[in-house]
């Protein structure tokens, strides 16, 4: 498949993704033929995926499709893959394994696209929590240009005829990975939080989009923010008003079993902490909270503040704060909205990809 009809196919996947409302209708005429061969089977695998993985609620997984058809927008798409010189390193294409975490849904199409955009195979190990969206993807790929066939697969095992991996997980997990794929060339992933920094002059709508980076998902993405680095005498409760949009959460079983649980740990505790009823505030100096509950820790010096967080960058996966704050932060309400170029811990798998012709 050539390069440019990859990109046309992504970038209509992308116009099917977007044209899906709060509610999971299909309202784009335009992609009449398509709706009519996919769109009522693509709803019901969201149906299947809320049953099978109660943390995919349909909420959530219309935003992740938002998100994701923004990120295919064909424009974009043709100048992420111009930065790279595909022509200057063609050869034969690589079966590359991907190992998909099954945090929040669709987590891992981004490691698929840039497999596929980048000349080689994916061969893909789907996680038992999201495994019912991504075949129907493909299918629809396959719709859009049947040369999609021969570059995704889904095999129960794939040891034998990868020749690099992608694998995201757990600490404990990339041990594992480690152990069983650190023979081929590989980017192995660890756990990763993200957090924000706060200076006290941020305003209600920035509060209330910081809200988003931290909801969303029910907080469970390495892209959500589960820190807030706050300057002394900040304001907490002031904050926390703006996050009443998000007060629903508690209606669900599995949110509200976690909030619960961590609430009466910490009253059992005597552990000081803020409690609005659907989250808990507490200080910590960690930075991977449980669902229902956000970190804080007060900051005395930006600059010192600084110089932690470079310390601790392989922690971090996103840093929010106000613009110019820092150096390479993400806007308020902007963490799980990633761009193309936005690479997971940082590590450009578009051009580790393309490298593998050379090996």
């Amino acid at each position: 498949m050539k390069t440019e009809e990859k990109i046309i196919a992504f970038s209509e996947l992308g116009k099917f993704f977007k044209q899906f409302d709060s509610l999971g209708s299909p309202r784009d005429p335009a992609l009449e033929a398509l709706n009519t061969v996919y769109a009522d089977r693509f709803l019901n695998a969201i149906r299947q995926a809320e049953i099978m993985n109660p943390w995919f609620t349909r909420e959530f997984i219309l935003y992740s499709l938002y998100s994701l058809s923004s990120m295919l927008d064909e424009e974009a798409l043709s100048k992420w893959i111009e930065k790279y010189n595909l022509t200057l390193t063609r050869g034969s294409s690589k079966n590359v394994g991907l190992i998909m975490a099954g945090n929040i849904p669709l987590v891992g199409f981004h490691d698929l696209l840039t497999v596929c955009m980048s000349g080689n195979k994916a061969i893909v190990k789907m996680s038992s929590k999201d495994k019912v969206l991504l075949p129907l993807v493909h299918e629809i790929l396959m719709y859009l240009n049947p040369g999609f066939k021969d570059l995704i697969s889904f095999p129960d095992q794939f040891q034998k005829n990868i020749e690099a991996i992608i694998a995201t997980g757990s600490d404990n997990s990339s041990r594992y990975f480690d152990y069983y794929f650190g023979k081929y060339p590989h980017i192995i992933r660890k756990n990763r939080n993200s957090a924000a920094v706060l200076t006290g002059e941020e305003k209600p709508e920035e509060y209330k989009k910081l809200s988003d980076d931290i909801f969303l998902y029910f907080g469970m993405g390495c892209r959500n923010v589960s820190k807030l680095f706050l300057p002394k005498g900040f304001n907490i409760p002031a904050m926390l008003d703006n996050f009443e949009t998000y007060s629903y959460l508690y209606n669900h079983n599995k949110y509200a079993n976690n909030y619960d649980y961590y609430k009466a740990i910490y009253l059992v505790n005597s552990a000081e902490h803020l409690d609005t009823g659907y989250l808990i505030v507490k200080e910590d100096e960690g930075y991977a909270s449980p669902v229902g509950v956000v970190y804080y820790e007060y900051y005395s010096s930006l600059d010192k503040l600084k110089h932690r967080l470079k310390i601790d960058e392989n922690k971090i996966q996103c840093l929010v704060s106000k613009p110019g704050l820092l150096d390479n932060s993400t806007g308020f309400g902007e963490t799980q909205r990633p761009g193309l170029t936005d690479y997971a811990d940082g590590i450009d798998s578009f051009d580790f990809l393309i490298n593998l012709y050379k090996k």
